[in-house]
C-alpha cells in the first residue's frame, strides 16, 4: 500500500536547483534511509515531503487516513508551554484522557468523584497499558520534569521531547531527521530496538552507520538533485554506488568524446540551418547536458601541520568536580601519553563535557591539578553551534584566524585555497554563513579547529550533521592524526574505529578506565550482566547433567526453571490483585479521595511490574 508520493517536485533557494523533476514513493513497511552530501538538500526534502514547505514545481499526496509524525532537526513548540502541554497536545482521544489523569493525580484538590470518572473512562479505551508505554519512552528519553517550560530547555532536551512526542503519537509513518542527535548510546540502541521490530514504515535521515544498518531496508541517495534507491544495507549502498559512479563516468566520456564531433559539425553549419539539421541541433544540446554531468562531486581532503608534542601530554590528579549535591567527577587520575585514543562514553547528564571543559582550562576542578606540558596544543570542537556575525562570509570566518595555513606536507597555501581542501568552492566562499546548511556549518567549524595545528584534538560530539561522506574522509584522517584523540561520540561506528579504550562515566563521579573500543566495551558488559544473573544466591541442589540439544540452543539452567515457576504465581497473583482493584474503583464503593489516589498509584505500580516481569517469564519461555 503506497502511504507518501511526489511527482516531479523541485525546490529551488535563489538561483541554485536542489532538486527538479524528482519522483519518490514510500509504501507501507518501507524502512528508507536518505543519504547525501551535505548541502545536497536532503533536510529541504524531508521538508517538501513532510508538508512543512511546498514544492516550488510538482506535487505531494499522501494517502487519505495515512497519518505522519515528523521529527525535523529544529523541532518546533509552544514557547511558553510545559513540556507535557506540548507532548500532550496531539488530537489523540486516549492521550488526552491519560493527560488529565495524571493531572488529577497530581492535584490534591481533584475530587472523588471526578477520579471515579477518570478511571472508568481509563478503563472504557483500554488506557492502562498505552499509559505504561508512555511512562517508559519519557524514562528511556530522560524526560523527569514534565512541568519545565519548553523555552528554558536546551537544543538537546528539546530534540528529545519532540522525539517522544512523536513515538507516543504512533503515526503511520515516521519523517526523522537526524534522530540519535543528542541521544546517548543506550538510548539509541533502545530507539533501534522499537523502528527495527515494529513493522513501522520510514524515512530517516542518519549518519549513524550501524543505526542505519539496524533500522533500514533500503537506502535513497540524493545526490545533484536525483534519487537513487538502493535495496538492502549500507555496505551493499556502498557497493552499488561505486558501480554507478563508475558507470557514469564512462557514460560522461563518451558523451564528451561525442560532442567534440557534433561541435564540429555545429561550427561548419551555415547559420541559415535547414529543418532537416533541426534534429540534430536538439540531439547536441542534450548531449552537452550530458557531457557537463560532474561524476563526483569536490573531494574532502583533511591535510594540517601538527605541532611537535613533548614528553609531557596531560597529567590528571586526583581530580573531583560537584554541582551542587551532584558529584560528576570523584578522585579521577591519569596521565595521557603520546597517541593516546581515547572515547568517553556514559548517559546524557553525565559531565562528559564538563570533563572536557576542565582539561582545556575552561573549568577549575574542586580539587586536584590537571597540568598540560607546555607544547601541548588543544584543539577543541565543541557541541555548541558556530559563532558568526551577521555580515561574515564563508572566508572571514577562516581569516580571522589566519591569512595563510601550513599543510602537514610543509606546504604553504592561502585561506581561499584551504577552504577548497574543505569542499569550498571558491564561490560558496562568498556565501554568507547564515545561508549554509547545518552540516556545512559544522564542516566550517571543524576547519577552524584544525587551522590551529593542534596536537590534542578534543572532539565533543563530532559526528552531528555531518554526512557519511563526509565522516569517512575525517575517521581517515584522524586514524593518520599524529597526536592526542579525545572523542566524545553516540557514533558506534566512529568509535569503534578511532578509539583504543574509553572513560566510562558510570555515575557518581566514578569514571571506569576501560582497555577496548564500543564494542568490546557492551561485550563485556553482557557478560557481567550474565555472571551476575548466574551468581544470584538461591537454595539449588546439584545441576542436573545437561543434554546435547539437536539446534545448539543452551536449556535452561535449574534456577531458571525455578525463576520461570515463580513468575508465572507472581504474575498470577498480581493479575488477580490487578482485577481486583478495577473492579473496586469502578463498583463506586469507594468515595474517599485518599483512598482512591492510592489504589491508583497501585495499579500504575502493578502494570510497570507486570510488564517487566512478562518479559523475564517470555525469555524464560523460549529455554524451557
Amino acid at each position: 500500500m503506497n502511504f507518501l508520493s511526489a511527482e516531479n517536485i523541485a525546490k529551488s533557494f535563489g538561483e541554485r536547483w536542489l532538486f527538479k523533476n524528482l519522483n519518490f514513493g514510500i509504501s507501507q513497511g518501507q524502512r528508507v534511509a536518505l543519504v547525501g552530501v551535505n548541502g545536497s538538500g536532503k533536510t529541504t526534502l524531508l521538508n517538501v515531503l513532510a508538508g512543512k514547505l511546498p514544492p516550488d514545481e510538482g506535487s505531494v499526496s499522501v494517502r487519505k487516513e495515512v497519518s505522519i509524525g515528523y521529527l525535523g532537526q529544529n523541532p518546533e513548540f509552544e514557547e511558553e508551554l510545559t513540556v507535557q502541554q506540548n507532548i500532550f497536545s496531539m488530537q489523540n482521544e486516549t492521550l488526552e484522557l491519560i493527560s488529565q489523569y495524571e493531572a488529577a493525580i497530581a492535584n490534591p484538590n481533584t475530587s472523588a468523584e471526578k477520579m471515579q470518572q477518570l478511571m472508568e473512562r481509563m478503563d472504557e479505551l483500554q488506557a492502562w497499558d498505552f499509559e505504561v508505554k508512555v511512562k517508559q519512552i519519557l524514562s528511556k528519553l530522560g524526560i523527569n520534569n514534565l512541568n519545565a517550560k519548553i523555552k528554558h530547555l536546551s537544543g538537546g532536551q528539546r530534540k528529545r521531547v519532540a522525539m517522544a512526542r512523536v513515538l507516543i503519537e504512533e503515526p503511520d509513518m515516521l519523517i526523522l531527521d537526524e534522530p540519535t542527535n543528542h541521544l546517548d548510546l543506550d538510548t539509541i540502541e533502545w530507539l533501534e530496538g522499537i523502528l527495527s521490530t515494529q513493522n513501522s514504515t520510514l524515512l530517516m535521515v542518519t549518519h549513524d552507520r550501524y543505526f542505519l544498518d539496524k533500522v533500514a531496508n533500503e537506502v535513497a541517495e540524493l545526490d545533484n538533485g536525483q534519487i537513487y534507491t538502493y535495496k538492502g544495507n549500507y555496505s551493499y549502498f556502498v557497493e552499488k554506488k561505486a558501480e554507478r559512479e563508475e558507470s557514469a563516468a564512462a557514460e560522461t566520456e563518451k558523451a564528451r568524446n561525442l560532442m567534440r564531433k557534433e561541435l564540429d559539425w555545429i561550427r561548419r553549419q551555415p547559420k541559415a540551418r535547414g529543418t532537416k539539421a533541426k534534429y540534430r541541433v536538439d540531439a547536441f544540446e542534450e548531449l552537452k547536458e550530458k557531457a557537463a554531468k560532474k561524476t563526483t562531486g569536490p573531494q574532502l581532503e583533511l591535510s594540517v601541520k601538527t605541532t611537535r608534542q613533548g614528553g609531557k601530554i596531560i597529567e590528571v590528579e586526583h581530580i573531583s568536580k560537584s554541582f551542587g549535591e551532584k558529584k560528576i567527577v570523584d578522585d579521577f587520575s591519569y596521565v595521557f601519553k603520546k597517541k593516546d585514543r581515547i572515547g568517553i562514553v556514559g548517559p546524557n547528564g553525565a559531565g562528559k563535557s564538563t570533563f572536557l571543559n576542565m582539561l582545556v582550562g575552561n573549568l577549575t576542578p574542586d580539587a586536584g591539578v590537571i597540568d598540560a606540558g607546555q607544547t601541548t596544543v588543544f584543539g577543541y570542537y565543541t557541541q555548541d553551534e558556530l559563532e558568526y556575525k551577521d555580515d561574515q562570509r564563508v572566508i572571514d570566518i577562516v581569516k580571522d584566524i589566519a591569512e595563510v595555513v601550513e599543510m602537514a606536507n610543509g606546504e604553504v597555501i592561502t585561506a581561499s585555497q584551504f577552504l577548497q581542501h574543505f569542499q569550498f568552492a571558491p564561490p560558496q566562499q562568498y556565501t554568507f554563513v547564515s545561508k549554509l546548511s547545518g552540516g556545512e556549518k559544522r564542516r566550517l567549524q571543524l576547519l577552524r579547529v584544525l587551522i590551529k595545528n593542534p596536537n590534542f584534538l578534543i572532539l565533543d560530539e563530532p559526528t552531528n550533521d555531518l554526512d557519511i561522506i563526509t565522516l569517512n574522509i575525517l575517521e581517515d584522517f584522524l586514524l593518520n592524526f599524529g597526536g592526542c584523540l579525545l572523542i566524545v561520540s553516540h557514533d558506534r561506528y566512529f568509535m569503534d574505529r578511532l578509539v583504543e579504550h574509553l572513560f566510562v562515566f558510570e555515575g557518581e563521579g566514578k569514571i571506569r578506565n576501560f582497555p577496548g573500543n564500543y564494542t568490546d566495551y557492551r561485550e563485556w558488559q553482557k557478560e557481567q550482566e550474565k555472571l551476575e544473573q548466574e551468581t544470584k544466591p538461591a537454595a539449588a541442589p546439584a545441576p542436573e547433567k545437561k543434554q546435547e540439544q539437536p539446534n545448539n540452543k543452551r536449556k535452561a539452567t535449574y534456577n531458571e526453571k525455578k525463576e520461570y515457576e515463580r513468575l508465572e504465581q507472581e504474575i498470577e497473583q498480581m493479575e488477580s490483585r490487578k482485577n481486583e482493584i478495577i473492579e473496586t474503583m469502578n463498583s463506586g464503593s469507594v468515595t474517599d479521595h485518599e483512598t482512591i489516589k492510592s489504589l491508583a498509584t497501585e495499579l500504575k505500580s502493578i502494570d510497570e511490574q507486570l510488564e517487566e516481569k512478562e518479559f523475564r517469564w517470555l525469555e524464560l519461555a523460549e529455554l524451557m
